[in-house]
């Protein structure tokens, strides 16, 4: 009894933390674990379906111009659009002009500048639209991207400079305009400003009627406001991609205003469609053979003009 005692009164080595995190295995063969290198997997290697909730394969989705099974078209970046829109996935990029940031001295709890370089940080682009020439179907076109990843896509004075310079491109290329719109609306941290680009983005598409050149919207999701109250709604064909929302007030605030229930689909693609406020819905890997088919039929009689 006093040697059991004797022995339990000798004091032990204590464990440490790590010791105690270990597994039976660690301790039965020490060493084995760091036998096996753990493998590097990538964090965005899956990615979920805003529709339905299911996982795909990241590299399954980007083979579908990230389009999920479901159908659900999915917002990309200006480069992607290029890369699908143009034959074999080359173009030449366009300066867009330089415009001061923050003219306003806007108010806000963070900066507009630092909400500026954030934007610009995360996309790599300098404002919301972006511009490349290149060809599509074999034409000469020049492409202007809206990217919603830039605080919106929303409308800036820059991104009316920058639509400007895509119909004066297009005029001195003398080639037609696409433009594939995604926006939330004028910016209101730069006021009437942004407001004005409405009208100045109105004679840029002027500049292409008197010019005689093509003019192709593609409606994406969202458009919204004063976007879609210029020059998203001034193409000469207006294509859209599916149920894609697109409208100038969001929903819940025609419903409160106006104290009616909306009907469904309301604002989407397919709704617009049947009131004949587009022209046709179409998927996105289709996208890059339709607008050809199109800017080839409406630059047919001009082909013809010139080669007389």
């Amino acid at each position: 009894m006093a040697m059991a005692e004797q022995r339990n009164d000798k004091p032990g080595k204590a464990q440490t933390p790590q010791q105690q995190r270990r597994g039976w295995l660690s301790r039965i063969a020490p060493g084995v674990r760091g036998a096996f290198s753990k493998r590097d997997t990538p964090e965005n290697l899956w990615v979920k379906c805003p529709e339905t909730g299911e996982m795909i394969f990241r590299s399954d989705l980007e083979a579908a111009h990230w389009v999920t099974p479901s159908g659900f078209h999915m917002r990309i970046g200006p480069e992607k659009r290029f890369k699908a829109t143009f034959d074999g996935g080359k173009w030449e990029a366009i300066a867009s002009p330089t415009t001061p940031d923050d003219p306003l001295s806007f108010p806000d709890d963070k900066p507009y500048s630092d909400k500026l370089k954030a934007a610009r940080k995360a996309t790599g682009a300098n404002d919301a639209m972006s511009i490349a020439a290149g060809r599509i179907g074999g034409a000469e076109a020049v492409v202007a991207v809206q990217d919603f990843a830039f605080m919106g896509g929303s409308f800036s004075p820059a991104v009316g400079e920058a639509f400007i310079r895509a119909a004066e491109a297009a005029v001195e290329r003398k080639a037609p305009l696409v433009v594939f719109i995604a926006s939330g609306g004028a910016r209101m941290q730069e006021g009437s400003l942004s407001l004005m680009q409405m009208a100045r983005a109105t004679l840029a598409v002027q500049l292409l009627r008197e010019a005689r050149l093509p003019y192709l919207v593609v409606l994406t999701d969202p458009t919204y406001g004063g976007v879609t109250a210029s020059y998203a709604m001034l193409g000469d064909i207006t294509l859209a991609e599916p149920k894609a929302d697109i409208g100038f007030s969001g929903r819940r605030v025609i419903a409160q205003t106006i104290r009616e229930t909306l009907p469904a689909g309301f604002q989407k693609s397919e709704f617009l469609l049947e009131r004949g406020m587009i022209d046709q819905i179409v998927t996105r890997g289709e996208l890059p053979a339709t607008i050809a088919s199109v800017l080839k039929t409406l630059t047919m009689g001009r082909d013809r003009r010139h080669a007389a």
